[in-house]
């Protein structure tokens, strides 16, 4: 019976068996017989590496934290999750100088720290009811890896290119045209999609490649990351 570790677009804990690209945590979720207790414990949410250092983990240790599991960057970026400044460091601090650049605002200055840059995130995550906090937006401003949700449809959808995919636990379904205009419901925070609108190039499934008049998307607008 697979573990209830895997993350969804809404933020969710899903139990499914299919595998990721990405861990990540939120903190210690679990009880001792491995029964998710709580959502999250703290405001850092990060995305990790399957495989760093040759670390190993018991998964839902007694204690320790929850590991949980990403389909893929864009995935983590719609629950609210950030790359991870160990094992990510790198791409953390592209993630952190972009999202900088893109939310002058809220940055409060050039380097802020990863408690700050949490602390924004966490306010973007979740309403005041601590569900999922959703904007709207209009379609056509949405770039590459952002997820959005249509009109009367709750499916996942992840912008790619001229298309949309709807997400699946398991990879990306077929493409659709991307519709002319209209407003859509965004599941990624505000303050990322702005940093990918300014260029951070998002993580993708491979499955969002796959199909016709898809190949000519230049790479970095869609990292591809082998599935697992």
């Amino acid at each position: 019976m697979p573990r209830q570790n895997r993350v969804n677009p809404f933020g969710a804990l899903i139990a499914v068996e299919a595998r990721g690209t990405l861990m990540g945590n939120r903190g210690c979720l679990h009880d001792q017989h491995q029964q998710i207790r709580r959502a999250f414990v703290g405001q850092r949410w990060i995305l990790c590496l399957l495989q760093f250092r040759g670390r190993r983990r018991t998964v839902m240790s007694p204690g320790q934290y929850t590991e949980l599991f990403f389909l893929d960057e864009a995935t983590g970026f719609a629950a609210g999750h950030r790359p991870c400044a160990e094992c990510q460091r790198e791409r953390y601090r592209l993630f952190r100088d972009t999202w900088v650049v893109a939310n002058p605002g809220l940055a409060g200055s050039a380097t802020p720290s990863a408690n700050d840059l949490d602390a924004q995130l966490h306010a973007e995550r979740l309403d005041d009811r601590r569900g999922k906090r959703m904007y709207e937006d209009n379609l056509t401003t949405l770039s590459t890896g952002v997820m959005v949700l249509l009109e009367n449809d709750e499916r996942p959808m992840l912008v790619f290119a001229n298309h949309l995919r709807p997400w699946t636990s398991r990879g990306y379904g077929a493409a659709i045209p991307r519709p002319d205009g209209g407003r859509v419901r965004v599941l990624t925070p505000r303050s990322i999609v702005r940093a990918i609108v300014a260029g951070f190039p998002v993580g993708l499934h491979g499955s969002a490649r796959a199909g016709e008049g898809l190949g000519d998307v230049p790479d970095r607008l869609a990292e591809r990351l082998r599935p697992v």
